[in-house]
């Protein structure tokens, strides 16, 4: 269907002779045939010429290829002979064609008398000086590079990289060696980079095209995965191949979760806007002239606060942990995201690490020490109990192994995790009271960040005894993510809960934060999280430079399986450390220390 076109038609009319006036004059020609172009009428304007079905032809390709949403046309001048054997004219149109694109020139044309008055003498040239017989016309989209997302340091965290789409066309493969034949080998040799690509999943997938030329989509492989398996698939009958650039990161689970979520989001910046040309081909497809070119506008990098060397140290960190395992890591004082990492295993169960629900276990001590110290009664050198078990109103709370430390002060009790000790704590306490704590802290916090999507955790008010006790050492109904528990340590650390950020220039919303730390009871628990580390449960760490953190064994199911987590902070480097179904914190402080210390 041909686009509608509207006409805007002003004449400056420079002319030899004395016939410009006349009603039959070819200035009244000219002036009908770019009024039928501007109104679509092609067979009109085409009538207006000595060679009606040759100028419908090219104008009707020409109209087709470009779409336009409207023409305008000016006539510059004409000027008639002063024999009256011709007039020579001059006529400047203007295309208005999709996404806001205009393409301006001028051409010149030849009138000639004939029994009925005047007619155009058709060229081609007459629709564009450059456009010669045989010739059609195209427009050629030029797309910008791509820029990159860059870490907070300027290093590349995705760039734009080649990838190969490879693309099956059923109805060929049939009519060679066979559909099956064709898939299997496909599969041979794909399914090492995606292990759901089988034989019948491609012919699966190949029955639902339609029609001979109808095609799907197998696989696209970078660049280098694709040169492995070329000599394998290349010749297969059916099977075809293109390139296009796209952003990607230094390995496809790199930074996986955080850096797709940013791509998706910032789609625009780093795509730019594309150029355009309108170009003549000749009958054999190829270009032959370049009628117009608009060169594409260059995109931006967009700037992330992440930290590549970070990540990485994150990444390779939990690489080789058999479980599920994440790590984040956020700047203390700013609450800038430095690291969103996790392993394959992590990654089949979504991004964990920024929204993942799981008890804290130990971890969420911070929090019980805070809200008892807040009200005074105890300090860390004040003198606690620390049984092997007890029981509230029937529910029996053990320490690990029962061990029994008797009579200890508070930062023995919280260095050693005393789970008796921290029950009997929280039980004394107001129903609400872990909940400010919790909230002051960050964990209960919601924050709307541009690109991802978080959550902090819950901890809900506990009317009655038991569940007091079970949520003071971090069971009962308290659920965190690990960026909700390394927004905790980077709260403890900078004294209030810092607002999480990722792109560069991009606030972030948060609703429902907590109140800044009464200094005293920050030192209180940053002295304790050191003593987890110098004479606690996480000595392994003694090593490094100024670690302060907390473990954490979390029971989950019928109480016989346990995630592990640590959390912590180095310097203003606070984070979160989680291995689901862990068995103990052992995994995750072994995971801390490997971080740490790549991070020097």
């Amino acid at each position: 269907m041909r686009t509608s076109l509207s006409l805007l038609l002003t004449a400056v009319l420079a002319v030899s002779g004395c016939s410009l006036f006349d009603s039959d004059g070819p200035d009244d020609t000219l002036e009908r045939f770019v009024d039928a172009l501007g109104n679509g009428d092609v067979a009109g304007a085409a009538a207006l010429t000595d060679s009606p079905e040759s100028a419908r032809d090219t104008i009707d390709q020409a109209i087709d290829a470009l779409a336009p949403q409207a023409l305008t046309g000016e006539i510059a001048s004409v000027a008639e002979a002063a024999d009256s054997s011709s007039a020579r004219a001059t006529l400047a149109f203007t295309w208005k064609l999709p996404a806001d694109r205009t393409w301006r020139y001028e051409t010149q044309l030849e009138l000639l008398p004939s029994q009925d008055g005047w007619q155009v003498r058709w060229t081609p040239s007459v629709l564009h000086p450059e456009l010669a017989a045989q010739q059609t016309v195209a427009v050629v989209e030029e797309e910008p590079e791509l820029a990159p997302v860059l870490d907070r340091d300027g290093h590349a965290l995705l760039r734009p990289q080649s990838v190969v789409s490879i693309v099956l066309y059923p109805a060929e493969a049939r009519a060679d060696t066979g559909l099956r034949e064709v898939a299997s080998q496909l599969a041979d040799s794909l399914v090492r980079f995606d292990d759901s690509i089988t034989a019948r999943s491609i012919v699966r997938q190949a029955r639902k095209v339609d029609g001979k030329n109808g095609s799907t989509l197998v696989a696209v492989l970078r660049e280098k995965d694709y040169q492995r398996v070329k000599p394998d698939i290349y010749e297969l009958p059916g099977v075809k191949f293109s390139r296009q650039e796209r952003l990607l990161a230094k390995n496809k689970d790199f930074g996986l979760h955080v850096l797709s979520a940013v791509r998706r989001v910032v789609r625009e910046r780093i795509e730019g806007k594309s150029g355009w040309r309108v170009i003549a081909r000749d009958a054999s497809g190829a270009e032959t002239a370049e009628l117009h070119a608009e060169a594409p506008s260059p995109s931006e990098a967009v700037e992330t606060t992440l930290s590549e060397r970070t990540q990485t140290a994150a990444e390779a960190a939990i690489d080789d942990t058999p479980k599920p395992a994440a790590v984040v890591a956020m700047r203390a004082s700013t609450g800038e995201l430095l690291a969103v990492a996790q392993n394959e295993k992590a990654n089949e169960r979504g991004p964990i690490a920024l929204t993942g629900r799981y008890p804290p276990g130990s971890t969420f001590k911070i929090a019980t020490a805070l809200a008892a110290l807040s009200r005074g009664e105890v300090r860390p050198r004040s003198m606690v109990e620390c049984p092997g078990t007890v029981t509230f109103e029937g529910r029996e709370i053990p320490n690990q192994d029962e061990f029994d430390l008797g009579e200890v002060r508070l930062s023995t009790a919280f260095a050693r995790s005393c789970n008796t000790t921290f029950a009997s704590l929280a039980a004394d306490l107001p129903p609400d009271a872990l909940t400010d704590a919790a909230r002051d802290l960050g964990i209960g916090a919601d924050f709307v960040i541009p690109a991802i999507t978080t959550i902090t955790g819950s901890v809900p008010t506990a009317e009655n005894v038991v569940q007091r006790a079970e949520n003071g050492f971090g069971q009962g109904t308290v659920l965190a993510s690990p960026f909700g528990m390394a927004l905790a340590a980077a709260t403890v650390k900078a004294g209030e809960t810092p607002v999480p950020t990722l792109l560069d220039g991009e606030k972030t919303e948060a609703k429902g934060m907590g109140e800044p730390l009464p200094e005293a009871e920050a030192s209180a628990v940053r002295r304790m999280m050191r003593a987890v580390v110098t004479r606690g449960t996480a000595t392994e760490l003694s090593g490094l430079s100024e670690v302060h953190g907390k473990t954490g064994t979390a029971q989950y199911g019928d109480g016989s399986k346990s995630h592990g987590w640590f959390v912590g902070y180095s310097g203003d480097t606070a984070f979160a450390v989680l291995i689901v179904g862990g068995g103990s914190s052992k995994p995750a402080v072994d995971v801390a220390r490997g971080m740490l210390t790549a991070l020097g």
